[in-house]
């Protein structure tokens, strides 16, 4: 074998592994949530709701997202919640100093809990379907995405004006990128004897349920008056997201990468009810 043969081998394995999705562990990072909201009764069970949210990220360093969110709340008994959702999120781009494609998100949930003496035991699922605006390719990212998060939590009912709790969470994206690829474990690699890019090297579409976010929390609620509280949580995501890029007609893949990594956060709620 010539050193022509062996140098085109060289380049063209380089060319593939720079396509192909490797797992990139991004750095740890921490942020902080400040929130104000509003809950006013409208009749025996159901309440109108609504926040502020201001987040911070890339370690408090700058300004991440503002978001609104309003929604109803419907308690059927002691037992049984349900809810309904819409948010305003404004994504902010420390690069361009601007915000940027700007998301709708529709919610829906349903709570069940039961009380064990001081504790309380409950199990929230949400279906979510997040829209975005905007010009975007279609093909590396659905429209809409859709997302269920289910959250179990502990509170325990025993303090007169503190309410701790902790939970866990899970959040699943229902409709990731399918793709056609050879995985050998640390890459996706086209079809044996094909061109990086071509045979073997697909995006099928949106179709794959995976699991892309553990979230644990701890924290407490502080009845402040009648008619005002405020919640402190402290907040770890380990989140695993699956990226393409893929070209406008969808039928290409440039890169598959999957995301993790791992974030840290202060969530602080005020809440008055009205």
């Amino acid at each position: 074998m010539n050193r022509k043969t062996i140098s085109l081998l060289v380049l063209t394995l380089m060319a593939t592994v720079a396509v192909a999705q490797t797992d990139v562990d991004l750095d740890t990072e921490t942020g902080l949530r400040l929130s104000a909201g509003v809950d006013r009764k409208l009749a025996r069970g159901l309440h109108a709701v609504g926040d502020f949210e201001a987040r911070l990220g890339d370690n408090l360093s700058s300004l991440d997202r503002l978001q609104v969110t309003a929604g109803l709340r419907y308690k059927l008994d002691d037992h049984l919640r349900f809810g309904v959702g819409y948010a305003l999120i404004a994504p902010y781009s420390t690069t361009n100093s601007a915000f940027k494609s700007v998301r709708h998100r529709l919610m829906a949930d349903a709570t069940a809990s039961v009380r064990l003496g001081d504790f309380r035991l409950s199990l929230k699922e949400r279906l979510q379907f997040t829209f975005r605006s905007g010009d975007f390719n279609t093909y590396q990212t659905p429209q809409p995405l859709v997302g269920l998060k289910s959250r179990l939590m502990v509170q325990y009912k025993g303090l007169r004006r503190w309410e701790p709790y902790a939970y866990a969470e899970l959040r699943h994206t229902l409709n990731g990128p399918s793709v056609t690829a050879n995985y050998d474990g640390t890459y996706y690699l086209t079809a044996s004897g094909s061109r990086t890019g071509d045979a073997g090297w697909f995006l099928d579409g949106f179709n794959q349920a995976y699991l892309n976010r553990v979230r644990l929390g701890l924290g407490g609620e502080c009845r402040l008056s009648r008619r005002s509280a405020l919640d402190l949580t402290l907040v770890a995501d380990r989140v695993s997201d699956k990226v393409v890029d893929a070209n406008a007609e969808g039928i290409r893949l440039k890169s598959y990468t999957r995301e993790t990594g791992l974030a840290l956060h202060l969530a602080v709620a005020y809440t008055y009810s009205l």
